[in-house]
């Protein structure tokens, strides 16, 4: 598992901001060719892009190319032109705006012909936007369109336009609704993605001086499940590893449950156990795993063990 909690977006076109992005501390930088660059800019963003993929030190990021859209004019040259000379310095290629598994399975062909052709060694996975009604009624098929396929993301912007919504700003709540009107995209996205085997990570939040509003957003997308969200500031991105990496005492207590549980099924030979005042079983193991999957990829080691635990408890 990649450690996603904080997707950086970097516009090609800013030099400036590509310089900058190898200091943040973002799990994820993505170099942006779609939305944040002007038409007339997408050709030079490309070069800009190889340029700062060949002289940044990247060292322990997740690096991806978005490129523009399969149904655009620029989509192909974005894939040619930067995969060809820096493909080796990417872990990935985000596709927006995706509505069919022919998208997706356009991409992939084209990465498979420019990556036998330079003789790249390793084969660059792929995430997708959901950004449509049309890509969120085919989700299910879009999660299986290709092996390659490590993220499914949710585009609230495009997604609101699609929608017809009465909003101009992405990622708020939306007044006169009770409630949390993206509730069920992002469930639905994150069933999509546990489907198949995929992380799930929730988009921008727009207003990027309101800090709270956007730590609410992010508390919101990860009690639903959701992996990581994109920051579109660097203010933004501390909040993300924050809020996304599971505490001390998160990590440590999950880490011990599954000590105890492996203990009591090879060594006791149960399949339910009592860990302090609480029965665990195999869902409980389950759900351990991806507490500790998360902790780890975030960076953390444990601080107790399951011998720690049983001398607070007095056993």
């Amino acid at each position: 598992m990649r450690a996603r909690r904080s997707c950086h977006a970097v516009p090609g076109s800013s030099p400036k901001f590509l310089a900058k992005a190898p200091t943040l501390p973002a799990d994820e930088i993505f170099f942006d060719l779609e939305d944040s660059v002007a038409p007339l800019a997408k050709e030079e963003a490309r070069g800009n892009v190889v340029q700062a993929l060949k002289e940044g030190d990247w060292l322990g990021k997740t690096l991806v190319l978005r490129v523009n859209g399969v149904y655009t004019k620029w989509c192909y040259r974005d894939i040619i032109d930067v995969i060809e000379p820096a493909g080796h310095l990417l872990d990935c290629v985000m596709i927006p705006k995706v509505e069919q598994v022919s998208d997706v399975v356009f991409v992939d062909r084209l990465l498979t012909m420019v990556e036998q052709s330079i003789g790249l060694e390793k084969r660059l996975g792929l995430e997708v936007q959901i950004e449509t009604a049309t890509g969120l009624k085919n989700i299910y098929d879009i999660a299986h369109a290709s092996d390659r396929m490590e993220t499914l993301i949710f585009g609230p912007a495009d997604m609101s336009a699609s929608l017809g919504l009465p909003t101009v700003t992405a990622g708020l709540p939306m007044p006169g609704y009770p409630g949390d009107h993206w509730h069920w995209v992002l469930e639905t996205i994150l069933v999509a993605a546990r489907d198949a085997g995929l992380q799930a990570i929730d988009g921008p939040y727009l207003l990027i001086d309101d800090l709270d509003g956007y730590r609410e957003a992010a508390t919101r997308a990860k009690a639903l499940g959701s992996d990581g969200k994109w920051s579109l500031h660097p203010a933004q991105i501390n909040v993300l590893n924050e809020v996304f990496t599971p505490t001390q005492d998160e990590f440590d207590k999950a880490a011990a449950m599954l000590e105890a549980y492996e203990h009591a099924t090879s060594v006791d030979m149960r399949g339910a156990v009592m860990f302090g005042k609480e029965m665990i079983d195999e869902a409980s193991r389950k759900m351990a795993v991806q507490f500790v999957a998360r902790g780890e990829a975030a960076g953390r080691k444990p601080a107790k063990t399951w011998a720690d635990f049983r001398k607070e408890w007095g056993e």
